[in-house]
């Protein structure tokens, strides 16, 4: 009973995370005229994908299929994407070129690979437990790596010009990559992981560049009355 009611916990805050990530592709996708927007769209469209595969996992069971889908749009798409989008922000012109590229060989691996072994009815499926480690697992890892690491730096580099919004991003990525990297997390803890990535994601690219000085006095006062 509590491993079904934990399951059911973990596939409501999938869904929710997908919806939060479905919302913010939409935002972004409205400004699709510059390039890191609209890769940052598909990153989060892909996000979105991975959550909602999730939920439905825990909801009606994992099978390969959800498996692969979970797989390719979660750790295949989304921190390469994302990273790309920086890097695209940051003036390197051939990022969109080098996000197609990319976004095919990735799914193409998802769908070719053998997926092997038995998927337990509830948990999310860890991936050394069902692929090769070539060439799915090492993929993903380097793509994952480089990907965020991308976010990170370009982040760092301009987060005196948005100090807020770009804060929430980067822990955004660290709370998304806890959720899907770390399997003693356990599907709840994963699941949380995944919905506070979305949420901070969220937060960090509507953010406003700065704080206003109304806002910025009112809590420097509060603090210094309570």
């Amino acid at each position: 009973m509590a491993a079904v009611r934990g399951a059911q916990v973990s596939a409501l805050l999938a869904f929710a995370a997908a919806l939060v990530a479905l919302r913010l592709a939409g935002r972004l996708f409205q400004r699709r005229a510059r390039p890191e927007m609209l890769l940052w769209a598909w990153s989060l469209a892909a996000y979105a994908v991975a959550a909602g595969a999730i939920a439905w996992g825990e909801a009606a069971q994992w099978d390969t299929r959800t498996f692969r889908v979970y797989y390719a749009a979660g750790a295949l798409l989304t921190a390469p994407l994302l990273g790309l989008g920086s890097l695209a922000l940051a003036g390197w012109r051939h990022a969109g070129g080098a996000a197609l590229a990319y976004a095919g060989l990735a799914v193409g691996v998802a769908l070719a690979v053998p997926v092997h072994g038995a998927f337990a009815a509830h948990g999310i499926p860890a991936a050394q437990h069902h692929l090769a480690f070539a060439p799915a697992r090492l993929l993903a890892i380097a793509a994952n790596v480089l990907g965020t690491a991308a976010v990170v730096a370009v982040a760092l580099r301009s987060i005196r010009l948005r100090p807020l919004g770009n804060s929430l991003i980067v822990l955004g990525v660290a709370a998304a990559a806890a959720g899907s990297g770390l399997g003693g997390l356990g599907a709840g803890g994963s699941a949380v992981g995944i919905a506070a990535g979305a949420a901070l994601l969220y937060s960090g690219f509507v953010a406003p560049a700065r704080l206003p000085r109304g806002f910025i006095d009112t809590v420097f006062t509060k603090s210094r009355l309570g």
